[in-house]
């Protein structure tokens, strides 16, 4: 397990072994990269972040990450795959699941979609986007992806 404070101050801890935590995860991040790229999102506050979100009732955590995807890019995945989680002990604590995914198709953004554009950036620009959210700041995006070299996934 990996523990680090993020930038809110709050304690976080991220295990790449399922059901560590005590809390059910009711939100998702997934992580897409296709042609070497990772696809990212421009949140209309927090600014460039990976896709994900909350799970909507009487949806599975798989299904929320495709739906979250698509609704945040336009971007339709496939082959969804568990890879890690993180509890974060804030008020309330919460569990976060995070996925990987292959990448299918995509279509453009409606001007009613939650977020203003999306994009697929080299991992060397995901981390220098301006402006960049602040849960991309925390040592644990570094640490997701650096995992994600070391897995097997099949992109």
């Amino acid at each position: 397990m990996f523990t680090f404070e993020d930038l809110r101050g709050c304690k976080v801890e991220l295990s790449f072994m399922p059901h560590t935590f005590d809390v059910a995860s009711k939100h998702v991040l997934v992580l897409v990269q296709h042609e070497g790229k990772w696809l990212t999102t421009q949140h209309k506050v927090r600014g460039t972040e990976f896709p994900g979100g909350k799970v909507e009732l009487g949806e599975t955590l798989v299904e929320a990450a495709i739906r979250e995807v698509y609704e945040e890019t336009g971007v339709h995945v496939t082959d969804v795959t568990w890879f890690a989680e993180y509890a974060v002990h804030a008020e309330p604590l919460f569990s976060k699941t995070v996925f990987l995914a292959r990448f299918a198709s995509q279509e453009p953004l409606p001007n009613d979609f939650e977020t203003v554009g999306m994009a697929w950036l080299e991992e060397s620009a995901v981390f220098k986007a301006q402006p960049l959210s602040f849960y991309m700041q925390d040592d644990g995006m570094q640490m997701l992806l650096q995992e994600v070299k070391c897995s097997d996934y099949k992109w």
